[in-house]
């Protein structure tokens, strides 16, 4: 008589699962990792919020944030529009303002090559669309920081401050432009810190 005995049949089901949860485990800590990686290591920019009272069901409360470099005028751009439709990235060189404040000082359909003295922002990817007009208007891109969780019932002091413009946001990129926020702040006075992990 051939075949397994009892114990080894579940041998193989158990060495798979034990597999998958190492690759999944593996996969979190990779995520978790890299959000951190940023937070850690990247530069700090302060930037400036703008107005803009909305719940996500799945993770409760946030604050939407707009910020004045949301909006880049056509004149920024280094090497010009593109003259057709096309999957874009904006790159976009902060400095550093006389206020405090980091803003566009350019921006570029290509990669902007670093400096001491800026940081360069990646957007989002997007569809961009050239304008039909001889004044084209501002560009609007997405960074990945344009929502900020809250713990219910505590946004809308914070889209208050907003509103208002009291609300600043400190950011870290790290060299490849991606950012995360580290800090919420009202009136220079820090009310939400991100944690590493």
């Amino acid at each position: 008589m051939t075949g397994l005995s009892p114990k080894r049949r579940w041998l193989p089901p158990l060495i798979a699962a034990l597999i998958a949860a190492v690759l999944q485990t593996a996969a979190l800590g990779y995520m978790v990792e890299s959000r951190a990686s940023i937070l850690r290591n990247g530069k700090e920019v302060l930037l400036k919020t703008v107005p803009v009272d909305p719940r996500d069901l799945l993770r409760g409360d946030y604050v939407i944030l707009s910020y004045d470099i949301s909006w880049l005028p056509p004149a920024l751009f280094k090497d010009g529009l593109p003259t057709a439709p096309a999957e874009a990235t904006v790159f976009v060189r902060l400095a550093k303002q006389p206020d405090g404040f980091w803003g566009a000082a350019q921006a570029s359909f290509k990669p902007l090559a670093p400096t001491d003295d800026s940081v360069v922002l990646q957007s989002q990817p997007f569809t961009y669309y050239p304008s039909s007009s001889e004044n084209p208007s501002s560009i609007n891109v997405a960074y990945g920081i344009e929502r900020f969780y809250v713990p219910e019932g505590e946004g809308r002091v914070l889209e208050q401050a907003r509103n208002a413009e009291a609300l600043s946001v400190n950011v870290r990129v790290n060299n490849a432009g991606r950012a995360q926020i580290r800090q919420i702040a009202v009136e220079g006075t820090p009310v939400y810190e991100e944690t590493l992990y």
